[in-house]
């Protein structure tokens, strides 16, 4: 009972008109930055912030209108990813995956629409989440430590077999690119300088926007071309705009449990909406793919990874509430935000602000609210990027993604990397190496060395702490688990469908 008078009490501060406008601006604003490719949450937050300060909003509508960015970015991200096949951030890689077929298939509405619908309650079960559990996850989630986190991380790349389809070996060459990559620059502990090749634009590492933009955006154009010159023609789009009852029922589960899966990483600090969605992606696929349709458009493929990424993305609120430790790399934008106003996120904010926490949380609900129903009506809008002619669409992408990449370090080197990237992909993509894993393990590379590293400086280069906790050791059986079955299926299934010798045929 006091947690629901807390709740109302932070429904009537989300509910004062300068904060409902706050908010749906703020989800718009969201929107508009999420589908943008390369710009993210992060940046969107990051933009709003002085603007927030400058305008001297109080404490609780400038959280409002950051949160809101936040969670409208998530929503924004999967529009280039299922229409253009360019993810607007990380969380978004694993909606291409089947998001993009399902376009090419003239489904994009049916595709935009349930991912609105599965990011609504992805979030809402979150935001549910954290009303009922928050200071006992966040007590849960300090049991982690780095020996812990290198296991999930493991666990995390054993997930990537359930995108291996029937190219392992493809899959595995591209997530060992993806790690090399990430090793890329200034060793922070050594402080050593690591393939950089004495470049000095290089010491600070390759920059996610720019892997993500040359490797998705720039190699799809250059595909879109090739289609183009070969006449293939456009993707098509069919006059349906919205799922139906069918489709709702056929993904209904599976948005539940990537929810609560999502919401359970989202808790853990710096794990993120990448691993909720991989990890997902490969449950459901294992879970529910009986016909082999994962990868090829399956609906339950935009769903699930989509409801992990937004559930993912509320739960980091939960470690910064209550720890005051962020969640994420948005969340640790937001904690400099509420440093602004001296204010110091940790146990003692419940108490203290509760005006702050609990209307932060209730607009969290209503933002929510705001962004299904500004999302779902603008899918006929959304679509019509598949209408562009290829002549107009290209050059516009590679103008928006251009200026993406140049303002992270304001140097053509960047642009020129960007280019350099897309053409390798390109033509690891005519070989038919997917692209996903590659980004998978270049974005958790540089988590999974400086976890691996900590563990070890703690127990003195001891291995014997990364299997002594009962979560570590969870964690690795689970990984075993992800690696061995799917490799013994496809033997048992391949045995059971291999022709048999004709001198061990019986005669009738």
């Amino acid at each position: 009972m006091e947690v629901l008078q807390h709740l109302i009490d932070g429904f009537a501060v989300a509910l004062t008109p300068t904060n409902l406008l706050i908010a749906a601006f703020g989800c718009f604003v969201g929107t508009v930055v999420g589908l943008l490719p390369g710009l993210g949450p992060i940046n969107g937050v990051a933009i709003l912030m002085p603007l927030a300060f400058a305008m001297r909003l109080p404490a609780e509508t400038s959280l409002i209108l950051l949160a809101a960015v936040y969670i409208g970015c998530e929503y924004g991200g999967r529009i280039s990813s299922i229409l253009l096949n360019v993810p607007g951030d990380a969380g978004a890689i694993m909606t291409a995956i089947d998001g993009n077929p399902m376009a090419r298939n003239g489904l994009g509405g049916v595709a935009l629409s349930i991912s609105a619908w599965s990011s609504f309650v992805g979030s809402l079960i979150a935001t549910a989440g954290i009303v009922l559990f928050a200071p006992w996850l966040a007590s849960w989630a300090l049991s982690f430590g780095p020996a812990e986190y290198f296991a999930l991380m493991c666990f995390a790349f054993a997930c990537i077999a359930g995108l291996m389809g029937e190219a392992p070996v493809k899959a595995g060459l591209a997530a060992i690119i993806g790690l090399s990559m990430s090793c890329i620059g200034l060793d922070s502990n050594s402080g050593v300088y690591r393939f950089t090749g004495g470049d000095v634009h290089l010491s600070d590492g390759i920059q996610f926007v720019v892997v993500v933009i040359g490797v998705f955006s720039i190699s799809e154009l250059l595909l879109m071309l090739q289609e183009q010159h070969k006449n293939t023609g456009p993707i098509t789009q069919t006059g349906r705009m919205l799922f139906n009852l069918k489709e709702l029922t056929h993904t209904w589960w599976g948005t539940v449990r990537s929810s609560v899966v999502g919401f359970v990483v989202g808790v853990l600090p710096g794990a993120g909406a990448t691993i909720a969605s991989a990890m997902t992606y490969s449950m459901e696929r294992r879970l529910t793919d009986t016909e082999g349709t994962f990868g090829k458009g399956d609906i339950r493929g935009v769903a699930a990874p989509e409801a992990a990424n937004n559930a993912s993305a509320t739960g980091s609120f939960v470690p910064m509430l209550t720890l005051g430790v962020p969640g994420s790399g948005t969340t640790a934008v937001m904690v400099g935000a509420l440093s602004l106003y001296n204010i110091t996120p940790g146990p003692a904010l419940f108490s203290q602000q509760p005006g702050l926490v609990w209307g932060l949380i209730a607009s969290l609900f209503l933002a929510n609210v705001i962004l299904v129903a500004l999302n779902i009506p603008l899918v006929g809008v959304f679509t019509k990027v598949l209408s562009v002619p290829n002549w107009l669409l290209v050059p516009g992408i590679v103008a928006v993604s251009s200026v993406g990449v140049y303002a992270v370090h304001a140097t053509t080197f960047d642009l020129m990397l960007m280019t350099g990237l897309g053409f390798a992909a390109y033509l690891l993509r005519q070989q038919g190496i997917p692209m996903a894993p590659l980004i998978l393990g270049f974005v958790l590379g540089d988590m999974m060395e400086q976890n691996l590293r900590r563990a070890l400086s703690i127990s003195n280069g001891d291995p014997a702490i990364l299997i002594e906790s009962p979560i570590a050791i969870g964690l690795w059986v689970a990984a075993i688990i992800m690696l061995v079955v799917p490799l013994t299926m496809r033997l048992l299934t391949r045995r059971r469908n291999a022709p048999v010798p004709a001198d061990q045929v019986k005669p009738a």
